[in-house]
C-alpha cells in the first residue's frame, strides 16, 4: 500500500504521447490503494488451507505403511492423472481447493521414500519436525546468502554446521556450508582443494596459466559420478582422474594408489586430490581413511572424504575405526537428507581450514555491502541467493539430540545386518555383501542353487533379478535398487529410515521370494527348465 498522500510520479512524455490528466493520475493511484492480488490469501483462508494440509499429511504418515510404496503406473497413466500435458490456465482457481486437489494427486502418484519398506537408493523419509521446519523457513523466507539479509537464519546455519561436526567427530574449528545435496557438497570440497593446492594463481590464470602443472585426482572405481562432472567443469578433464581398483572388501587398493601417485610425479604431473569413500553407494564400503591420510601428507595432497551416505554413521556406536578417521580429512561431504532424516534438499560440506571456502569462492562486487565481521555464506559456495536449508536440520538435531541419532543409526545398521542373516538362511535368496546399512542379495530358484557359478545359470540369474526388481517396483509392496558386483546383477536394500522395523525386513525377504518365483515361471528359458 502506498503511504497517505502519495501520488504516482508523472512518467516521461514520449513523442506522440497524449498528456495524462490530473484526474486520470488520481484514478490510477486510487485503484492501487488497498491492493489485492490473485496470490493474496487472507489470514482465515491461509489457516483453513494450512490446517487441512497438516491434517492430510498427518493422515498420510499414519497410514503410510498400508499404502503401496510406489504408484505402479505407466508414464502415460501418470501424465493423465496429473494433467501434465495441459496448457497454462488463463484464469486462476481458489487456493484452498487447489491445494487440496494437489495433495490428493501427489499422494496418489508418488513413490514414498518415507514408507517403511522403501529400501531403494539412499533417500531418507522426512522427519516431521523437518517438514514443519521447511514450512517455517518458507514463511520467513530469509536469503541466507548475506548475514544482514538473514541474521537469525545465518546463525542457525553456523550452529547446525558445528553440531554436524560434533556429531561425526570433525574438528569444530573448521567451517562449512549447507548445499543442495551430495554432488554439490563434494564439488565444493574439490574447488576448495584446487584453490589451496595449485602452485599458481589458478583463479586468475586458469588451468593452463604460467607455472601450471597437470593436476591429478585419485579415487576408487566405485566413486559416485560427481567426480566426472567436477573435473570437467573445473577444466581438468576426465582424463585427469586415476580410477583405483578396489580390494576384496570393495575398498580402494592403497598399494595401487601409491603406485599411481608415484607414476604421475615421475611424469611431471601434480597429484593434488584424493577421494576417500565413507560408505559407497553400492555396498556401504569404507575406504582405509588412515592410510589415505598418510599418503596425502607424504605427497602434499588434499584428502577429501565422500561421506554423502555414510559419514553420519561415524556417530553410531558400531562405526568402524576407518570411518571415524574421517576426522582427519581436509574436507568432508555429507547429506543430512540421507542419514540425518532431513527432507530434501540438504547436503553439507565441512572443511578443516576456516579459510578454505572463502579462498575459493569469495568475490565482492561493488553492489554488495556486506560486513566482513560476520559470515556471509555467498563467500563460502557457488550460490548468492540461498534458501534456509539449515532450519530443518537444526530442529531435528535439537529434537533427537546426539543420543537419539546414535540410537537410530545403530538400529538402521542392525536391521540391515539382520536382513543379511535372513537372506543367507532363506532357501530362495542368496546373501552377498553387508556394509553399514546396505545389504546386497539376489533371488535364486531352489532347483538352480546347486548350479550357481555356471556361466549359463549366472547369465540367467542376472536377467531374472533385474526383472524381479521391476516387478517389485510395479507391485508397490517393497522398493529396492540394484548393485552390480563383478558380472552379477544383485538386489540391494538400504535402510536410512526411522520408520523401518524388524517386521519390514522379514516382509522384504518373503516379498522378494514371491516376486522371484512369479518372474522365474514367466522368464525361465527351456534349457534351464
Amino acid at each position: 500500500m502506498f503511504p497517505e498522500g502519495h501520488r504516482l510520479a508523472p512518467r516521461t512524455r514520449l513523442e506522440g504521447d497524449t498528456p495524462m490528466g490530473i484526474m486520470e493520475q488520481v484514478t490510477m493511484t486510487d485503484s492501487l490503494r488497498g491492493r489485492t492480488t490473485p496470490l493474496h490469501m487472507d489470514a482465515d483462508a491461509f489457516r483453513r488451507a494450512g490446517h487441512r494440509l497438516v491434517d492430510d499429511l498427518a493422515d498420510l504418515w499414519d497410514t503410510i505403511g498400508e499404502r503401496p510404496v510406489a504408484p505402479g503406473k505407466t508414464l502415460d497413466e501418470i501424465r493423465e492423472a496429473m494433467g501434465s500435458q495441459a496448457g497454462l490456465p488463463e484464469e486462476g482457481m481458489d487456493p484452498e481447493a487447489l491445494l487440496a486437489e494437489t495433495t490428493r494427486l501427489l499422494i496418489d502418484n508418488s513413490t514414498f521414500n518415507g514408507h517403511p519398506r522403501f529400501f531403494g537408493y539412499i533417500t531418507a523419509g522426512p522427519a516431521p519436525i523437518g517438514v514443519l521446519g521447511d514450512f517455517l523457513a518458507s514463511g520467513i523466507n530469509p536469503n541466507v546468502g548475506g548475514w544482514s539479509l538473514s541474521p537469525g537464519a545465518s546463525e542457525i546455519e553456523l550452529q547446525a554446521i558445528r553440531w554436524i561436526s560434533e556429531l561425526v567427530g570433525f574438528p569444530t574449528s573448521g567451517r562449512g556450508i549447507l548445499t543442495s545435496g551430495g554432488q554439490v557438497a563434494n564439488m565444493l570440497g574439490f574447488w576448495a582443494a584446487r584453490a589451496a593446492i595449485a602452485d599458481w594463481p589458478v583463479a586468475e590464470r586458469g588451468m593452463a596459466g604460467e607455472g601450471s602443472l597437470p593436476l591429478r585426482v585419485y579415487t576408487s572405481a566405485g566413486t559416485h559420478h560427481w567426480l566426472r562432472k567436477v573435473v570437467d567443469l573445473a577444466g581438468l578433464g576426465t582424463d585427469s582422474v586415476r580410477w583405483i581398483p578396489t580390494d576384496a572388501r570393495h575398498r580402494m587398493d592403497i598399494r595401487v594408489l601409491r603406485s599411481r601417485i608415484e607414476e604421475d610425479v615421475a611424469a611431471g604431473a601434480r597429484p593434488f586430490f584424493v577421494v576417500g569413500t565413507a560408505g559407497s553407494v553400492g555396498t556401504g564400503a569404507v575406504d582405509q581413511l588412515p592410510e589415505i591420510r598418510s599418503l596425502c601428507d607424504e605427497f602434499g595432497m588434499w584428502m577429501h572424504v565422500d561421506g554423502a551416505y555414510g559419514a553420519f554413521a561415524a556417530a553410531a556406536s558400531s562405526a568402524p575405526d576407518d570411518l571415524r578417521a574421517l576426522s582427519s580429512a581436509d574436507s568432508v561431504a555429507l547429506d543430512p537428507h540421507k542419514w540425518l532424516y532431513a527432507p530434501l534438499e540438504a547436503g553439507c560440506t565441512l572443511v578443516r581450514d576456516p579459510e578454505a571456502l572463502p579462498r575459493a569462492f569469495s568475490y565482492n562486487p561493488d553492489y554488495f555491502h556486506m560486513s566482513s565481521e560476520v559470515t556471509n555464506f555467498y563467500e563460502h559456495g557457488i550460490q548468492n541467493s540461498r534458501g534456509f536449508r539449515a532450519l530443518k536440520v537444526w530442529l531435528s538435531l535439537r529434537q533427537a539430540g546426539r543420543q537419539g541419532f546414535r540410537q537410530m543409526l545403530d538400529d538402521d545398521i542392525e536391521l540391515a545386518r539382520r536382513f543379511h542373516g535372513i537372506a543367507a538362511e532363506h532357501e530362495e535368496l542368496e546373501a552377498f555383501t553387508q556394509g553399514l546399512s546396505i545389504t546386497t542379495y539376489r533371488y535364486v530358484p531352489r532347483d538352480l542353487r546347486a548350479r550357481v557359478g555356471e556361466a549359463e545359470v549366472e547369465t540367467y540369474l542376472s536377467a531374472l533379478n533385474e526383472a524381479v526388481l521391476g516387478r517389485l517396483e510395479r507391485e508397490g509392496r517393497a522398493f529396492v535398487s540394484n548393485a552390480v558386483l563383478g558380472e552379477r546383477y544383485l538386489l540391494r536394500m538400504c535402510i536410512v529410515n526411522f520408520r523401518t522395523g524388524q517386521e519390514d525386513i522379514e516382509a522384504l525377504a518373503e516379498i522378494s521370494a514371491e516376486a522371484g518365483r512369479a518372474v522365474d515361471a514367466e522368464l525361465r528359458p527351456g534349457p534351464l527348465r
